[in-house]
């Protein structure tokens, strides 16, 4: 989810720890790093991978799930408990948080040869989709006007930014606005140390999609201090895709046997 080429070992748990040591230590010598709990979800924005309890909520808490629900329940207690929600995006129910596939930019991977539940409608709306997935880029300036709120004796400050990122677990979504007129939702915000910019997801209008475009984000919970950043709409992924390089044609590290 890093965008690059990765790799994922598979074996008996009770080696695991081993195991993981000896690529630390093999790897030392070419700069090998562990990447924090959420530092690495950055990697999921740079990247354009939503994440569920995070972009959006599986479709699971609308009546016709009920039963799937309950039966997800009993193995683990709870979960509708810890799903929590915030920012400046209005919405009652947590179906509102259920997104298509084709709003998530998943389109290429649906798949019309078989029959599943929603087929009809994903068929409609892929044949006239309205809204899409895009990264923005927050206004610097505005983002540090955000925390210079905090030292500014006498005002109310700005909702926090967290930094880099919110925690899983909490669906953070904020109205994107052109003018008046809500286009679209923003999602995962975070700081990119590779960009040094403040970077989100949003699923917008196609209208607005067109990179270059200038939008706003409402950033402030209702009922608090809100304040409109300006964003530009840009491609999504952000970073170039490296997960299908060459590792064949990759120049040796220095130093390697």
């Amino acid at each position: 989810m890093s965008g690059e080429v990765g790799f994922e070992l598979h074996g008996s748990s009770d080696q695991a720890i081993d195991v993981y040591n000896t690529i630390l230590a093999a790897g030392e010598p070419y700069g090998i790093r562990r990447l924090g709990g959420r530092a690495k979800m950055v990697n999921h924005v740079e990247a354009c991978f939503p994440t569920p309890t995070v972009d959006y909520l599986p479709a699971m808490f609308g009546a016709d799930e009920r039963p799937f629900l309950e039966s997800l329940l009993e193995q683990m207690p709870g979960f509708d408990e810890i799903v929590q929600t915030a920012g400046s995006w209005e919405r009652t129910s947590l179906e509102d948080y259920a997104r298509t596939p084709i709003e998530m930019g998943w389109g290429k991977n649906v798949k019309f040869d078989h029959d599943f539940i929603g087929r009809a409608a994903l068929e409609a709306e892929a044949a006239a989709p309205r809204r899409t997935m895009v990264t923005l880029v927050w206004n610097a300036e505005d983002v540090a006007d955000v925390y210079d709120s905090l030292l500014r004796k006498g005002d109310e400050p700005f909702e926090y930014m967290e930094m880099p990122r919110n925690l899983l677990g909490l669906t953070w979504v904020d109205k994107v606005m052109v003018g008046e007129r809500l286009v679209g939702t923003a999602t995962s915000r975070c700081y990119s140390y590779s960009f040094r910019e403040m970077l989100s997801l949003a699923t917008i209008d196609l209208d607005e999609a067109t990179p270059g475009t200038a939008v706003e984000v409402v950033w402030g919970s209702p009922g608090k201090r809100q304040k409109r950043i300006r964003a530009t709409v840009a491609p999504a992924p952000y970073k170039t895709d490296n997960r299908r390089a060459d590792l064949t044609k990759v120049a040796p590290f220095v130093g390697a046997a």
